[in-house]
């Protein structure tokens, strides 16, 4: 056996005390960093397979948040014992069910179907096999359970400590917990579990060195799921570098599967081995990764290697500093992944891996200065994720609105308010509460909208098809399978098909559906392939059922709209409708992109979210009018409208009202004498105040509704008296002075009757200067409260002076504009005196003719 070799792992010396925690607390928390054996030694220790102790009662669990390191981790226990899995140490994971006698590896999401199983009903999580012990809330058999790497902040991981606590506090007193984090951050967990101790254990880490190695010439930052190809052209670069100048093998750090895929293309002439691993790589290779070998290599890796993997050999790191994170827009149903940078917590983690058997080197893909402003650590997913499947959970433990769940964080509002809708229009809950379909759905296994799919598409188009849909749905193709999902379903059951690791969890997952719809009619259904998978996708994302829009794109149910990518496969089928299947929306586009879509049609789109259908009578201003119509609606998508004959009176007031909202007053006819009643209105209402009433746009629009009474379109609109309105608007006593308060017209010395002009910012008269002969002072308005401005105008009615103050201009500033004018128009009067003159409209010679 190999397990004296390590029970001198760092981690050892801190058993006793972990030990002695759990006897007297039933909770501790373990930091312990990676390489210490955290993962593989505490649970066979706690189990008494190693360093001495008494045997506890009940195996020991160990929640790990992926299925390849809950795999790796049983391997190498079982290696460290001298046996294989399944014996004193097992594994449980989807499509993997292996238990053993004394330690269970389990993923997360196994343990939750466990405890929200009922045994009173006779069902079981659909977890491929059973657990060998009842299923329940209760745990039975189990003593101890340990939550491997709690500080990625899984949203699974979370959520099992949550049930966790609150099976300790109500069902089982005695079941010990563990948090064990691979961080010194220990604090929250700390006060989750009661305040319990924390058990420390030192690095047992190797100096290592930092390289920092960004690329030579600026590169664009990462955009959506893209990366610079030129970028991953320096890592590669970078990984050649490190191979020649150091020892060892090195582990390259990417953040997805198709960067990984190009970066090794870029190295196929390297002098060593090139493996790739990531959560869908194939076991073989997994197998080959965790074990020495013989040749140099080149590992390159997913975040699964930060912590959750001990890839041996490795003496240098290199890291690209990048990592995916999901985003979600819930205002569109929209959910993908996104490419960030790491955390400062992240890059220390990875940068680890180099140190864990002798002195290493990380070769960082950035600069220090870049380095310093890094988030200090990665943001919890629950933060980020869909929280449709979460709500669910949270339904069937009984607490819908997780209030009472003893969370790190708790879910954004939001995103929960979100996730309930989908449950709701789902049928998994009702009033709040989880209902019989709803806890069908979550025995399912998979997010509550695909397991949906899954009950209710068997009758349609036969449990087998519906099971292989979904598990396509499930375990997404490779990108070069096409965006055309109905062909990607056939190469994968068709002559040739292939024999990927993709494949073989495809085809295993198709069988754990199918098996858990026993009651299925297997008869053949009707329709092809195209019919089938169209159906079931439509299922899963009614609100992503999409009609061709006018000219190019889709429109989507949600009022999302969506486009092909460039050389799509379905481009060709010029469909009317489509059924998509996964969507995402680049940061800053206007339309939603097409990653997979089946061809439907509206039949499909009808039956799969009827829901959605709904008749309506719409009265609205559209395109300049009001339109009447009666329209059938799929969501947002429009499937036929015929004219309403005779729409509710109040509709089209409405319609109106928000056409002129929406145009503005010009909507009507303003006359001239409109205009000019308007202004004097302003004018006294900036003088006066109320009760001269406010005549601004926000004003009258306020009032408009009251001058609607009658109209039905657009034309109505032009014929309202605006002048009459205004004057409504008039309490009688100003109506009665507006005239002296404000009037049209002022009657000039030379008998003119001169309009006033009130648009300007004091009201104006402008009048030729001969006409005021004889007037000392101009009428002041408002009451008395504010002075007439005067434009004096030349006889050829071109602005002379402007005064507020006629005595003072006749006095001071008439003998100099008398000169000017009198030299430009001698045949009119410029008498010395004017104030004494006799005002007149007319030339000297034409009085002089007249007097005769």
């Amino acid at each position: 056996m190999h397990i004296d070799a390590a029970e001198s792992l760092p981690v050892s010396r801190a058993v006793p005390a972990l030990r002695a925690a759990l006897d007297g607390h039933g909770a501790a928390v373990l930091a312990a960093p990676p390489g210490t054996g955290k993962t593989t030694l505490v649970p066979l220790a706690l189990a008494g397979l190693a360093l001495g102790g008494a045997a506890p009662a009940g195996k020991v669990l160990v929640l790990e948040p992926r299925r390849l390191a809950a795999r790796a981790a049983a391997r190498r226990m079982a290696w460290l014992l001298g046996e294989r899995v399944g014996g004193q140490v097992g594994v449980i994971v989807r499509g993997e069910t292996r238990p053993g006698s004394r330690v269970d590896l389990v993923t997360t999401g196994v343990l939750l179907q466990r405890l929200l199983a009922d045994p009173s009903s006779g069902a079981r999580p659909l977890n491929g096999g059973g657990w060998g012990l009842e299923d329940g809330p209760e745990l039975d058999g189990v003593g101890t359970v340990i939550l491997d790497e709690c500080h990625e902040r899984h949203l699974d991981a979370d959520t099992a400590l949550a049930f966790l606590l609150d099976v300790r506090a109500t069902l089982r007193p005695d079941l010990r917990l563990v948090a064990a984090s691979a961080t010194a951050d220990t604090g929250p967990w700390a006060r989750l579990l009661g305040d319990a101790p924390v058990v420390e254990t030192e690095a047992a880490l190797h100096p290592v060195e930092t390289v920092w190695a960004p690329p030579p010439r600026p590169v664009l930052p990462p955009h959506g799921m893209r990366v610079d190809p030129a970028f991953l052209a320096h890592v590669a670069a970078t990984a050649r570098r490190a191979l020649d100048e150091r020892g060892g093998d090195v582990l390259c750090f990417l953040p997805g599967v198709g960067e990984i895929a190009r970066v090794a293309g870029l190295l196929g002439d390297v002098r060593a081995d090139v493996l790739q691993v990531h959560g869908q790589a194939p076991r073989s290779v997994q197998d080959a990764v965790l074990a020495p070998a013989s040749r140099r290599r080149i590992v390159l890796a997913t975040s699964v290697a930060e912590s959750s993997l001990t890839v041996p050999g490795v003496r240098t790191v290199v890291d690209s500093g990048l990592a995916r994170e999901p985003r979600t827009d819930h205002a569109r149903g929209l959910g993908a992944l996104t490419t960030v940078r790491a955390s400062r917590a992240t890059a220390a983690q990875r940068a680890g891996r180099a140190g864990r058997e002798a002195p290493g080197a990380v070769y960082r893909c950035w600069t220090q200065a870049e380095h310093d402003r890094l988030p200090a650590r990665p943001r919890p997913e629950i933060e980020l994720a869909d929280l449709t499947g979460f709500a669910l959970q949270a339904a069937c433990w009984g607490d819908p609105g997780a209030s009472g769940l003893a969370l790190p964080d708790p879910p954004p509002r939001a995103a929960l308010d979100a996730a309930r809708a989908t449950l709701d229009a789902l049928g998994a809950v009702h009033g709040g509460h989880v209902t019989d379909r709803g806890r069908r759905l979550a025995r399912v296994g998979l997010h509550p909208r695909l397991a949906r799919a899954l009950i209710d598409g068997a009758p349609e188009v036969g449990a087998r098809r519906a099971a292989e849909i979904v598990a396509l749905l499930s375990e997404p193709p490779p990108r070069s399978s096409g965006d055309d999902l109905t062909a990607a379903w056939r190469a994968l059951r068709g002559p040739g098909r292939p024999a990927d690791a993709h494949a073989a969890r495809w085809r295993d997952e198709a069988r754990r559906l199918h098996k858990s719809l026993p009651d299925a009619d297997e008869s053949p259904a009707a329709g092809g392939d195209d019919h089938a998978a169209g159906v079931v996708v439509a299922l899963a994302f009614p609100e992503r059922v999409a009609r061709a829009r006018r000219g190019s794109g889709y429109l989507m149910a949600s009022g999302t709209g969506a486009a092909l990518a460039d050389g799509s496969a379905l481009a060709g089928a010029r469909a009317e409708w489509l059924a998509i299947a996964a969507a995402d929306r680049p940061a800053g586009a206007a339309s939603a992109r097409v990653r997979q879509a089946v061809v439907i049609g509206e039949d499909i789109a009808r039956l799969a979210a009827a829901p959605l259908l709904e008749t309506a009578e719409e009265v609205a201003w559209r395109d300049g009018d009001v339109v009447a119509r009666r329209v059938e609606r799929l969501g947002a998508i429009e499937l036929d409208a015929r004219p309403l004959r005779n729409p509710d009176p109040e509709l089209v007031r409405a319609a109106l009202l928000d056409g002129v909202r929406a145009e503005g007053l010009g909507l009507l006819t303003w006359t001239p004498a409109a205009h000019a009643l308007r202004d004097r209105l302003a004018f006294l209402h900036a003088a006066l105040g109320e009760p001269w009433p406010a005549v601004g746009d926000a004003a009258l629009l306020e009032r408009v509704p009251e001058w609607l009474a009658g109209a039905r379109r657009r034309a109505d609109l032009g014929r309202i008296d605006v002048a009459a309105m205004l004057r409504g608007l008039l309490p009688w006593e100003q109506a009665s002075r507006l005239d002296e308060y404000a009037p049209e017209r002022i009657e000039v010395p030379s008998g003119s009757r001169i309009r006033v002009d009130y648009a300007q910012e004091r009201p104006v008269l402008a009048v030729k200067l001969q006409e005021l002969f004889g007037w000392d002072a101009a009428p002041r308005l408002a009451g008395g409260r504010v002075p007439l401005v005067v434009h004096l105008l030349s006889p050829a009615g071109r602005p002379a002076a402007v005064t507020a103050d006629l005595a003072s201009f006749w006095r001071e500033g008439y003998k100099a504009v008398r000169a000017e004018l009198r030299g430009r128009y001698p045949r009119h009067p410029w008498p010395e005196d004017p104030v004494r003159a006799v005002p007149t409209k007319r030339t000297s010679a034409r009085r002089s003719s007249g007097s005769r």
